[in-house]
């Protein structure tokens, strides 16, 4: 009697969460995008994805593979180290090292996955008088330093 085994498939069931590597590094792909001023749509249609792949990367649902993170690197115009790194470039708070809490934890803590910040970046960028954005910028640095005691 022969007895047909089928291989066991490695990497993870859908039911499993998301690898913090995997969380991590889309994160760092949504920052850049976000600095960017590039929608998921646009990103996708740069690297011949739809918007929502880009979504599964940046939640860390779906691995970026070698060749297609040289790809977003490229697009994105940084070093594939940036992913990995945890150095913030934008001053804000950095990603969680040791990646010790879940991975929904991070996505929740993580202020740069905010609908509200993501919303204000954007209408910041669609000011087009770079004197007038410099102006809100000055205004939104006066009243984070007021409120934390600090005077401008």
């Amino acid at each position: 009697m022969v007895v047909s085994r089928t291989p066991q498939r490695s990497g993870r069931r859908k039911s499993d969460r998301p690898n913090p590597i995997d969380v991590h590094v889309g994160s760092r792909v949504r920052l850049r995008r976000n600095m960017l001023g590039l929608s998921q749509e646009k990103l996708g249609e740069a690297i011949g994805l739809t918007f929502q792949q880009v979504q599964k990367y940046e939640r860390g649902a779906n691995r970026i593979g070698a060749s297609r993170l040289l790809e977003l690197s490229q697009v994105l115009g940084v070093p594939v180290s940036f992913f990995y790194d945890e150095t913030d470039p934008v001053h804000a708070p950095p990603v969680p090292t040791g990646f010790a809490e879940s991975p929904q934890e991070g996505f929740d803590s993580d202020p740069m996955r905010k609908r509200e910040t993501i919303e204000l970046i954007d209408a910041y960028y669609d000011i087009d008088d770079a004197a007038v954005r410099r102006r809100l910028f000055d205004l939104a640095k006066a009243l984070a330093a007021s409120t934390a005691g600090d005077t401008p």
